[in-house]
């Protein structure tokens, strides 16, 4: 069957990352070659960020195994496209290991990521046509310029959003199944001409493989990160397919029967699976320009950030992003298969609940503090049952929500029975 030959690629990928992450663990820890913890860190630990070195050997290893099964000969016939993937993912990796070493500044970065996505267009991987109108020619310059916006923009929307543990690697990994069950449908099932061994579809199950491979050590408590080095090389390789993709399809061939959508679906598809990484680099670019500062200072007010501090829990944050992604990429992939009114009621009915998910912290701490100000003790609270606390400053859910450590709270037996159970789930503090 030819799909094996994709999971034997994302098996070495994956195989090759996990070991090679246990090692570089173990030298790392041993090494201390880890970074202090900054004020915008989630983890409270010195933790090691050299994962993407990890990563890029086992996308090295997939790329000699596929190379030498005849079935991937016609990706490798175009050595030009494939050497400049590789230089290009080497360049990025060397910048994300400095700067996860020395902190680079903002400028030097996006210098050498303008580098390695001109070399993706130097060597040919870039739009020429976009699926608009049957098949537009994109001009040379105009193409050219795209690609590269386009390849900065995915990975530092990547980037931005590798905050928590598992984050990035459990997105990309949803992401990318998604992408290459769609390139695989084109190959099998609309008569496109688009072969069934190409480019875009081996990047897919070869990020498949090296997020599959990391995610063990980077889940929550992670041992280990990615890094910069790991989440641009992602970005990297994302962009790359997508680029591929996009670029060699004609719409034409997808307009058949009930399908929705098929002249854009080259175009949205990319974007859907990318949603949460491009949402939350709109917002944090608008934020800090808005404040006057670089778009690529740091701060703390990711996405990730916002859901921790509503009141998620580290494992349930990466949750909800896993929800929203898959959400919006399997939605969108669901009108190659089903008829339009059912996939957008599965898009719309996943986002209304995922929307619940993200704010239900919100309402049950709402909740808590109606009932809370509702009973009848809360007048005994403010006339000195708080002690130390002034009389009428707090509420009982403003002192409950005092941390023991900074602040003096009195312990659960000095509240009124009625309002015990709220001010113990108000002061309970979770593993960040």
């Amino acid at each position: 069957m030819k799909l094996t030959y994709y999971v034997l690629t994302a098996g070495v990928t994956a195989v090759v990352t996990f070991t090679l992450s246990l090692v570089i663990l173990k030298l790392s820890t041993r090494f201390r070659l880890y970074p202090k913890i900054r004020e915008r860190d989630v983890h409270t630990r010195p933790t090691p960020r050299l994962g993407g070195v990890a990563m890029f050997i086992g996308v090295l290893a997939a790329f000699w195994v596929a190379s030498n099964l005849a079935q991937f000969d016609l990706i490798f016939r175009d050595t030009g496209r494939v050497l400049a993937i590789l230089a290009a993912a080497l360049i990025i990796v060397l910048i994300g290991v400095a700067d996860d070493i020395w902190d680079l500044d903002w400028l030097t970065k996006l210098a050498g990521q303008a580098i390695a996505a001109g070399i993706l267009v130097w060597q040919g991987v870039q739009l020429v046509t976009i699926p608009i109108g049957g098949v537009t020619v994109v001009p040379p310059v105009l193409g050219l310029a795209l690609t590269v916006l386009a390849v900065v923009l995915v990975m530092n929307a990547v980037n931005f959003i590798d905050g928590l543990d598992g984050l990035v690697s459990g997105v990309v990994l949803i992401a990318n199944t998604v992408f290459f069950a769609y390139s695989y449908f084109l190959t099998t099932s609309l008569q496109a001409e688009f072969e069934f061994f190409n480019l875009s579809s081996l990047l897919s199950a070869i990020l498949i493989g090296a997020c599959a491979g990391f995610l063990p050590v980077n889940w929550h408590p992670a041992k280990m990160f990615m890094g910069d080095a790991g989440a641009l090389l992602v970005g990297l390789l994302m962009a790359a397919s997508a680029v591929s993709v996009t670029g060699g399809i004609d719409p034409a061939t997808l307009t058949s029967g009930s399908y929705l959508l098929p002249a854009f679906l080259p175009i949205l598809l990319p974007l859907a699976v990318l949603i949460v990484p491009l949402l939350d680099f709109g917002l944090a670019v608008f934020r800090r320009l808005r404040a006057g500062k670089s778009p690529f200072s740091a701060d703390r007010k990711h996405l990730h950030h916002r859901l921790l501090d509503m009141g998620h829990s580290h494992f349930h944050a990466v949750l909800i992003f896993y929800a929203w992604t898959a959400v919006v990429s399997v939605g969108f992939l669901l009108f190659l298969f089903i008829p339009a009114w059912s996939a957008a009621t599965f898009i719309v009915v996943g986002l209304v609940l995922c929307a619940w998910l993200t704010l239900a912290p919100i309402t049950r701490r709402k909740a808590l503090e109606s009932a809370a100000q509702r009973t009848e003790a809360v007048s005994e609270i403010h006339a000195g049952a708080l002690g130390p606390l002034e009389s009428g400053v707090y509420d009982p859910l403003d002192a409950a929500a005092i941390d023991r450590d900074t602040g003096p709270v009195p312990v659960l037996g000095e509240f009124p029975e009625p309002l015990e159970p709220v001010i113990d789930i108000l002061t309970r503090k979770e593993r960040p």
